[in-house]
């Protein structure tokens, strides 16, 4: 059982996927696997290179995501550009992942999920996690330390959290307590067990 997991910044994802691992899911998580194309000798790291220059690279030849995200998140069509070298580099890292786990359910987190086509392919359902507008804000300047105008660019910079629902066969509602959003996600799980065994 292969389920895509995806939400907007600040809207809860790893606590969903923290719960999920407690319960026995195998999580593949697309930003991890990005880093890992965007690291040195990876899939994506000499393209993105060859696209953006050298100048967001550390002393030690690694990137700067935060310095390269400085250059793309303000720009469309540079963070499109940037996109369409990782996505598939990505996308290549997963199905090797994929290849090597027996777990009975796999989730596969990317806040790009619906823009990465790819991916998409791979799963049986798609799982949105959303949260009100003020409190993905809050969340944000609370757990991440961002400024208020950061936290609002990194929040427009994706699409809307309708769109993504409009995609989903399961919207996780998570503006509530910790335990209420696990109670939610119990009743998940054993409706997934029972769709495995059926």
């Amino acid at each position: 059982m292969i389920v895509g997991l995806t939400g907007n910044i600040a809207a809860g994802k790893s606590t969903v996927l923290a719960f999920m691992r407690q319960k026995g899911a195998h999580i593949i998580d697309a930003d991890q696997l990005a880093h890992v194309a965007m690291a040195p000798g990876g899939l994506a790291y000499q393209p993105i290179i060859d696209a953006f220059g050298r100048g967001f690279l550390r002393a030690d030849g690694t990137i700067d995501r935060p310095a390269l995200g400085h250059i793309v998140f303000g720009d469309p069509q540079k963070l499109q550009q940037l996109e369409q070298i990782v996505h598939p580099a990505v996308f290549v890292l997963a199905k090797a992942e994929l290849a090597q786990t027996t777990a009975p359910v796999i989730i596969v987190e990317a806040i790009k999920l619906l823009e990465s086509s790819r991916l998409l392919t791979l799963c049986k359902e798609v799982w949105v996690v959303t949260a009100d507008p003020e409190i993905q804000l809050r969340r944000l300047r609370h757990d991440r330390n961002m400024s208020e105008a950061e936290s609002r660019q990194r929040m427009a910079a994706q699409s809307s959290q309708s769109e993504k629902v409009a995609h989903a066969d399961r919207v996780i509602e998570n503006n509530g307590t910790p335990a209420q959003l696990h109670t939610k996600l119990d009743e998940i799980w054993n409706v997934l067990m029972v769709m495995r065994e059926t």
